[in-house]
């Protein structure tokens, strides 16, 4: 278009020279001779002349144009979009001269420029905020990822479909899960518990923010099973019309492997106390409905009732002493008072309490004790009552003409001291249970009337009440050797 305008101004200029020459040419032919044809020669080249000077004047000028447009062209193709939008807005772009023929298209050009200058100012600005938005998201991922590996309980999560796209270490290492975002595989076809694949399923089909919680039996690595307390809840997130739209669900899982043991050892610590309880009190209410159904008649058959009666009430007594010494030294609430004492005095002591019982049974009592003062800071009270429990155990299972022996040593930084006997020994597997509550060697229970809470409570008295360590070796028909380490004091007591 621009050049075909220009074409026309030319012909249009060629014209006007040529008509401007044949007008001087026809003013001028009644003074010039008819027969001289060279005037009329000069006159025409003389147009022709005008005409091309026209012309070339004119194309000079556009030829000058054209240059100052190419220099223009290549000012502003060396300006970026910073300073496109930097000079729309303070106005440095560079500028054509007004009678420049190519100025207004050039101006409309650099407008264009400066508006896409200024987009694209923006939206690199829009890119580097979100790039900073993504590492933000990407760093907060991963450290919710880091803390939920290390989590103790096993934790995954399923789609709208009920694959499983996520999953925690514990959970990985539970199940043996491979996740693969791009293809998630189903939790039927990953979980190995039918009942966690019926409560996902469920949870995904009523789709309550409540959470489910139950507990299952899981089978792990190795063929063994474990119990866990197990809570699901489904996912929601804003749909489009800001509705809640379900993303998955969520599940769980605690090991309660130590709790159910907890329970238990209660249940069977409360079977045992009971069944402990029963036996002196069947024989404390019996004997007193025969004295007073009048079975009883003569003076020696009443002694002997009230005898067996006294002798079940003290045994209750004792059965429940030892229990609320061992829950109050459990719960820590036992007041201890530890001083400085002389461990060889207080076995001496100890040995005194229970002569007449050896006296009885007929059997020795020798106490092989150091001559070295070994000191350990202990409640005096509580751990004599562990070394009479040991002496009293040693002697109801050693027989008649038997011996039990009491020494006492130091062992570098431990006062120790043992108890032991020639009776009828323990088994590897009774060693192993001996410190057990109620636990009692059923081969050897006719031999002593007991409660099976003397070694617990000893072992406790050491161990948690004055941080020692109480220990056992046995041979089956040849004895027992009961250990006692106490951390050693070496202060003399005031």
């Amino acid at each position: 278009m621009l050049f075909a305008n220009r074409i026309q101004r030319y012909e249009i200029k060629v014209l006007l020279a040529v008509m401007i020459g044949l007008g001087l040419a026809w003013l001028l032919e009644p003074a010039l001779p008819a027969s001289t044809w060279l005037w009329r020669s000069l006159l025409a080249v003389g147009c022709l002349a005008s005409a091309s000077a026209i012309c070339r004047l004119d194309a000079m000028r556009e030829s000058g144009g054209e240059k100052s447009a190419h220099r223009y062209i290549d000012l502003l193709c060396r300006l970026d979009h910073h300073d496109l939008a930097d000079a729309g807005l303070n106005g440095t772009l560079p500028t054509l001269p007004e009678n420049n023929p190519w100025q207004p298209v050039f101006s409309r050009v650099c407008e264009c420029l400066v508006e896409y200058g200024s987009h694209a100012h923006e939206a690199e600005h829009n890119w580097t905020s979100a790039e900073v938005k993504l590492r933000r998201v990407a760093n907060e991922y991963a450290r919710l990822n880091d803390f939920a590996d290390g989590l103790p309980d096993a934790a995954l999560a399923t789609n709208q479909y009920g694959e499983i796209v996520w999953a925690n270490q514990a959970a990985r290492k539970l199940f043996t899960l491979e996740i693969d975002e791009n293809s998630p595989l189903p939790a039927a076809r990953q979980l190995s518990c039918a009942a966690l694949v019926d409560l996902l399923g469920e949870t995904l089909k009523r789709q309550s923010t409540v959470h489910r919680t139950t507990e299952v039996d899981v089978a792990v690595a190795g063929g063994e099973s474990c119990w866990y307390r197990v809570s699901c809840r489904a996912l929601f997130s804003e749909g489009e019309d800001r509705t809640p739209e379900l993303n998955g669900a969520v599940l769980v899982l605690a090991d309660i492997r130590s709790e159910r043991g907890i329970q238990k050892r209660h249940a069977e610590f409360v079977s045992a106390a009971s069944h402990e309880m029963k036996t002196p009190l069947a024989g404390i209410r019996a004997y007193v409905e025969l004295l007073l159904d009048g079975e009883a008649e003569d003076e020696a058959t009443r002694e002997e009732f009230l005898t067996v009666i006294d002798t079940q009430s003290d045994r209750l007594q004792r059965l429940i002493e030892n229990l609320l010494n061992l829950a109050r030294i459990e719960a820590g609430v036992e007041k201890v008072d530890k001083q400085n004492h002389s461990l060889n005095e207080l076995l001496e002591s100890v040995c005194s309490v229970v002569q007449p019982s050896v006296e009885q049974k007929e059997i020795t009592l020798a106490a092989d004790l150091s001559p070295m003062y070994l000191g350990v800071l202990a409640d005096r009270d509580m751990l004599m009552q562990s070394a009479i429990n040991l002496l009293s155990n040693a002697i109801k299972y050693t027989e008649s003409g038997g011996k039990v022996t009491l020494r006492s040593r130091m062992e570098e930084n431990a006062a120790v001291f043992e108890v032991e006997d020639t009776g009828v020994g323990l088994t590897d597997e009774d060693c192993a249970k001996v410190f057990e509550k109620f636990y009692r060697v059923k081969k050897d229970q006719k031999m002593a009337p007991g409660t099976g809470l003397g070694l617990p409570l000893a072992k406790h008295i050491v161990e948690d009440v004055h941080g020692g360590r109480l220990t056992v070796s046995s041979r089956l028909g040849v004895g027992s050797i009961f250990r006692i380490s106490l951390p050693s004091h070496s202060r003399l007591p005031c």
